[in-house]
């Protein structure tokens, strides 16, 4: 089996507004900087491979842990929120009342308009995860990991999760020639440079 190792990226300035990025291409902000600046790679992952999302927070985060040679994969690109960017889960809710609800209960099938499910990002990771042939650290997005957090845990996304992950750490899965993920061990600190 092929190990992945997964990390959200820092914190960008919409984080710290809470609004929903998606694919809009924002850099990290200062916090963000300054907070990955601290953090380094645990020296058990060293000899993993570097790959990210095309996005420059995904980037920017795999450089300041320390990657070489970083791959760029367009499968780890954050979900697509499409109208749905920008905005506030709030604002959302006040927006779009029952109708918002009843998508959000949908669970993996929750789709925004002009956007994609987690399903759908499901889908598109499986064939990225069953060509991994190496040991990889993937530096993506909260949507990507929670797509993946589904597919480890066969969580439809209608309830609570059943591990909270803590979005400033790694998560290491074990990847079957199928794509199939196997949690290894979730909340693994970034240990401090």
């Amino acid at each position: 089996m092929v190990q992945l190792l997964v990390i959200r990226h820092g914190k960008t300035d919409w984080n710290l507004q809470k609004k929903i990025q998606g694919r809009t291409d924002i850099p990290l902000s200062e916090l963000g900087r300054a907070e990955l600046v601290k953090m380094r790679l645990p020296d058990e992952f060293k000899q993993f491979s570097w790959t990210s999302s095309p996005l420059k927070r995904t980037r920017q985060t795999a450089e300041l842990l320390g990657a070489t040679d970083l791959k760029i994969e367009p499968a780890l690109i954050e979900m697509n929120w499409g109208e749905w960017e920008g905005e506030t889960l709030p604002d959302l809710r006040a927006k779009y009342g029952t109708e918002f609800k009843y998508n959000e209960a949908r669970g993996i099938y929750m789709t925004p308009p002009g956007g994609e499910s987690p399903a759908d990002v499901v889908a598109r990771l499986t064939p990225w995860l069953q060509s991994l042939k190496i040991d990889t650290v993937a530096v993506t997005h909260k949507g990507v990991i929670r797509a993946l957090k589904s597919l480890a845990y066969n969580w439809d996304m209608t309830d609570k999760a059943p591990v909270k992950f803590d979005w400033a750490t790694g998560h290491l899965f074990d990847v079957s020639p199928d794509g199939g993920l196997s949690p290894l061990r979730i909340n693994i600190s970034m240990e401090d440079a």
